[in-house]
């Protein structure tokens, strides 16, 4: 073994008499020796903060307030405030984290909400506006005049002494433009827009269909803003009826719960509900009386008009022979719909493809109408809408 150095005799005999600590040291000390194991989530659930209702504020905007928190399962208290957090963060009615020492309040929790429901609020604006919407001039005004008049110029209604029509009911056979409407009012507005479809809300259990659109409408009172579009609502909306076996029990439950919540012992507030069927026969009365539902709007089938304005919508991106008449196209396609217009657009730019060619001309268009609107006739959907309604 090699012989000890000077600095290895140092070493030593710093070790043996060390210096004292300083300030500075203890100070840094006592930072490590506070963390308990609460702090690091390594504790027994026993020591966990807990989660708490604020039920009430006493003496509000004073020096000396206290709030009664309700603390499930376990009892209701009068607490203070934690040291980082101010009294314009606690409202009546929201969920806090509490210590379990005092119980006082910590720090403000957002609402509890499904994720799923979170998750239905449309984030991105579709990139459609009301000029990609065509032949449906009347049906525009009319959703313009329940959805964007109210935001925009609420003194009108309040001269008045009338409050705006809240609900409106889109009808019409498949293809006339119902979800593409929803989804320009969606792009024109900035107001928060939720989309739900129908069977969306059609859950396993008891129950979870009618929580869920709970936590819809208090999300969407929790906004300044909010419009919620229902797609295909036939889904859930159905007239109730009695099949001996119970089956459909949860589905009228679930309907029975949007029926409270479009008008029921709460108010509904600042928040706009679209609806879109196609069997608008098929729906419960009660939810379509005026006060859920102010407005119903038909989007019936387009006229010649509206069938030229649809063809130069639908061919204004694509690359076509100049002088194709339209108009000669939309007399060839009587009785069809906006989709049907937009397969004819859609097939006559694949016979283009495959004769190899880079404009589509007008014979192409004529033979996709002689294959969409007479080869597929018996696939429309619009004779069987007609009996029905």
């Amino acid at each position: 073994m090699a012989p000890a150095t000077v600095d290895d005799d140092e070493i030593l005999k710093d070790e043996q008499n060390p210096p004292p600590l300083d300030e500075d040291d203890i100070a840094l000390l006592k930072t490590y020796a506070c963390i308990k194991e609460s702090d690091t989530g390594l504790a027994a659930p026993s020591q966990w903060d807990l989660v708490a209702r604020c039920t009430k504020i006493i003496s509000p905007n004073t020096e000396d307030a206290k709030y009664v928190i309700n603390v499930k399962q376990i009892a209701k208290f009068v607490v203070g405030l934690g040291d980082k957090v101010s009294p314009t963060d606690i409202e009546e009615g929201m969920r806090v984290g509490v210590d379990r020492n005092k119980y006082q309040i910590q720090i403000p929790l957002p609402p509890k909400i499904d994720p799923s429901v979170t998750m239905m609020t449309v984030e991105e604006k579709p990139d459609v506006t009301y000029n990609d919407v065509g032949g449906c001039k009347e049906q525009i005004e009319k959703m313009r005049e329940v959805v964007e008049l109210p935001m925009l110029h609420p003194e009108k209604f309040v001269k008045l002494g009338i409050d705006p029509p809240k609900g409106v009911l889109c009808y019409g056979p498949p293809g006339t433009g119902k979800t593409l409407l929803a989804r320009a009012v969606a792009n024109r507005t900035d107001a928060c827009f939720i989309r739900v479809i129908g069977s969306e809300l059609v859950q396993k259990y008891v129950g979870e269909g009618a929580r869920m659109v709970r936590e819809l409408f208090q999300m969407a009172r929790s906004k300044k803003a909010c419009i919620v579009f229902f797609d295909e609502v036939d889904a859930i909306g159905g007239a109730r009826f009695d099949d001996g076996v119970g089956g459909d029990n949860e589905v009228q439950r679930t309907m029975l719960e949007i029926v409270n919540q479009l008008d029921g012992f709460d108010a509904r507030g600042n928040i706009k509900v679209l609806m879109a069927t196609n069997r608008p026969d098929t729906l419960d009365p009660a939810l379509l009386r005026p006060g859920r539902l102010d407005r119903k709007v038909e989007f019936g089938l387009p006229d010649l008009e509206s069938r030229t304005q649809i063809f130069k919508i639908h061919t204004r991106t694509m690359n076509c022979e100049r002088d194709i008449r339209f108009e000669l196209l939309a007399r060839l396609c009587p009785n069809s719909t906006g989709a049907d217009i937009r397969s004819v657009c859609t097939e006559a730019g694949m016979y283009a493809i495959r004769a190899r060619r880079k404009t589509v001309t007008e014979k192409d268009f004529l033979d996709a109408v002689n294959k969409v609107i007479k080869g597929y006739q018996k696939f429309s959907a619009t004779p069987k809408y007609m009996v029905y309604n």
